[in-house]
């Protein structure tokens, strides 16, 4: 099931998916008394992460990994974690035995391998962003890992920017039940137009398309320029 809000700006739209995020954790841990959640980075989610942040929810109950992480150090300027510690994790007093971040400073399958051991049996809820080339998580246009269904995790290296990521792959995503995407800015119209449109798009040039397929539920949080080429 695919559901699509828009709104007025970056912000309010980031502000709603954390909403809904912090919606959907609630009651995976009510209903199961703790809940796991894959967070992106991005620049789009920092008034998300802000919002969780300033929440008042229980993050003692939830365990957070990553979508995809460059293969940096945790303190280096580009790292996802580095971006989810100081906007969240560390204003909201996340334990830190409940953060399993991609330790992408070790060689890339090293860490691959390592992350996929510290994986859950299953996440509640994954955030997604989708960038103006469509990809998401790290899967590239054109990369065959975009039609991988047996991989879990693996190390990817993207010569778009001549850096070796570590990702997960559709297999995860596409068994979540809760997935919520954002995306905001006109650079991302065009792609957002191909993914949500019709007729369907080719996942390997589109690769956000493959969302599609997930019997669950997926929530598109996009600002109005994102959103301009959407037909009604």
């Amino acid at each position: 099931m695919t559901e699509q809000y828009i709104f007025e700006s970056p912000q309010t739209a980031a502000e709603a998916c954390g909403e809904h995020l912090l919606a959907i954790l609630e009651a995976a841990v009510h209903r199961g008394g703790a809940a796991h959640l894959a967070i992106s980075g991005g620049s789009s989610p920092k008034p998300m992460f802000e919002l969780l942040a300033r929440s008042g929810f229980d993050w003692s109950r939830v365990r957070i990994y990553w979508v995809d992480e460059r293969c940096v150090p945790p303190d280096h300027e580009q790292s996802n974690y580095r971006m989810a510690r100081q906007h969240f994790l560390e204003p909201a007093g996340v334990p830190t035995s409940n953060v399993h971040r991609i330790q992408a400073e070790l060689p890339p399958r090293d860490a691959a391998a390592r992350y996929l051991r510290d994986l859950p049996a299953a996440f509640d809820a994954i955030h997604l962003g989708a960038g103006p080339d469509a990809h998401t998580a790290s899967l590239f246009p054109g990369a065959p890992e975009i039609l991988d269904r047996e991989q879990k995790v693996a190390a990817v290296y993207v010569e778009k920017f001549s850096q070796w990521r570590i990702t997960l792959m559709p297999r995860v995503l596409l068994a979540c039940p809760e997935i919520a995407v954002l995306a905001s800015g006109a650079d991302k119209a065009e792609a957002i137009g191909r993914i949500l449109g019709q007729p369907p798009a080719d996942p390997l040039q589109y690769p956000a398309r493959i969302l599609r397929a997930t019997p669950g539920r997926v929530a598109w949080f996009l600002d109005h320029a994102a959103s301009s080429k959407l037909r009604p």
